[in-house]
């Protein structure tokens, strides 16, 4: 299977469910309380965040899809303030006000990162709650490409059946993140995603994977469900599907939290499915992102340009095409590991020997190498009609296909001077008979202290001399 990171912002997702606020206390705790045998922890940081299926919301907002949430909360200030939160990461909520009853809130307090106790603020939801959450649904249906019920067992989604009847009446995806052992109430459902604990609440204890398989199968086929996700820790996944099981390897990388994984994977998931991929191909990025959340603190959410890297990192083609605020963080993150970052551009229209040997000279120059394209605007301008040959995507994911490149970013300007003078790499390299004090972006580069190459195209190679060949043909 070749994976690429898809174009999330052509789907449109909506989450229904159970929202939470999870609010975070940090702090030293360097004494025994003489109280009581507890460490006294002095706060000197708060944070706060959504949780449940306000979390989902975010994880799919942060992949660039269009999100709508759909939950119950109060009418008290955590709702306002979970409302906020969800608008600033892109989110748009529909949150339904039970009065008299408090938002859902988790209150966690850390020192040096270890959680030293959860404190939960919550009261059960009167089955009023569930319906008001079933008669907005069909509201929000229409433009929606997929649907994700995130149930974490507080009463929003009591109505579910209803839900997914609407989303098969629509021919909408639905997939379901299961609480309880009541699975039946799930029946219809595209996919659910349990992790393994659940599935063997339901289904019985597994002694190996060929009984998992063999139970989950036969549950599968019972609900009526199109697919199965077994989230299994450090073991991965398991995809159960018409077609047979589907085993996902847990991507290795240092496990720093757990917390809210299994919102991160029904979010990736959810956002394939969304646009039409392929349920293996939905879960093995869902798997991907899952490897990424784990190393993060709390709740946490990945984007595009962190599915790309962890794809470059393994060394498969085609994962290196960022935008250009995706770029930037990487750019961070490879010079606090200390690499040396080298960046050119062009228009790249029909990639040639000339442009493999000259990108594979321009990455000896450091450890990473960025190529900035020129969208299919800016090559009409600078070519004339008729150009480019081939557009844009086509020509990024050839460039990100090669070994030498890194990450491959669009810009649409005449030059690409703004472009490198945020990302200032450490080499910027040109092509061709250039001086380098003329090159575009040069004097910010060296300014910044990096220098600026200029490096020779194979003689009797170009793009211009193949487009007359083929139209001499």
């Amino acid at each position: 299977m070749t994976l690429t990171v898809p174009p999330f912002e052509r789907a449109t997702v909506l989450v229904a469910g159970d929202v939470m606020l999870d609010r975070y206390w940090f702090g030293p705790a360097s004494r025994i309380s003489p109280e009581a045998p507890v460490p006294v922890v002095r706060v000197d940081e708060i944070e706060e965040r959504p949780g449940g299926a306000a979390n989902v919301a975010v994880n799919l907002a942060c992949l660039g899809v269009a999100t709508r949430l759909l939950g119950v909360a109060g009418d008290d200030e955590a709702a306002l303030q979970l409302a906020r939160l969800l608008r600033t990461a892109g989110v748009e909520p529909r949150l339904l006000a039970r009065p008299g009853v408090p938002t859902v809130t988790k209150l966690r307090i850390l020192s040096r990162n270890q959680q030293l106790i959860r404190l939960d603020f919550e009261q059960a939801l009167d089955p009023e709650a569930a319906r008001s959450v079933a008669a907005a649904f069909p509201e929000l249906l229409p433009g929606t490409n997929a649907v994700v019920l995130s149930d974490y067992g507080k009463g929003s989604l009591d109505e579910v059946r209803a839900l997914i009847a609407a989303c098969r009446a629509a021919d909408v995806p639905v997939l379901v993140d299961p609480k309880g052992r009541d699975f039946v109430r799930y029946r219809g459902a595209t996919v659910i995603t349990p992790n393994q604990a659940e599935l063997e609440a339901v289904v019985g204890p597994c002694a190996d994977d060929d009984e998992l398989a063999r139970r989950g199968e036969a549950l599968r086929r019972e609900l009526e469900l199109d697919h199965l996700l077994v989230t299994r820790s450090e073991k991965g996944m398991a995809l159960l599907s018409a077609d047979g099981v589907t085993w996902l390897a847990a991507e290795a990388r240092e496990v720093y939290d757990v917390t809210g994984a299994g919102d991160t994977v029904i979010a990736v998931a959810a956002a394939g499915l969304a646009l039409r991929l392929p349920m293996a191909t939905a879960a093995a990025l869902a798997n991907l992102a899952a490897g990424i959340v784990v190393g993060k603190l709390g709740v946490a959410s990945v984007t595009p340009g962190e599915l790309s890297h962890a794809l470059h990192r393994r060394g498969k083609g085609g994962r290196g095409m960022v935008g250009e605020e995706d770029l930037l963080a990487l750019v961070g993150e490879a010079r606090r590991r200390g690499e040396r970052v080298v960046m050119t551009n062009g228009c790249f229209d029909l990639l040639h020997a000339g442009h493999v040997a000259y990108l594979e000279e321009a990455k000896t120059l450091g450890n990473r190498l960025i190529v900035a394209v020129n969208d299919d605007d800016s090559v009409r301008r600078l070519k004339g009609a008729g150009r480019p040959v081939n557009p844009l995507e086509d020509r990024m994911a050839v460039l990100a296909g090669l070994a030498a490149v890194d990450w491959v970013v669009p810009f649409g300007e005449e030059t690409p001077e703004r472009l490198i003078c945020r990302v200032l790499p450490d080499v910027l390299v040109k092509g061709g008979d250039y001086r380098p004090e003329s090159i575009a972006g040069g004097r910010c580069v060296v300014a910044a202290g990096g220098e600026v190459r200029v490096l020779a195209f194979r003689s009797g190679r170009s793009t211009t001399g193949l487009i007359e060949r083929i139209r001499g043909a």
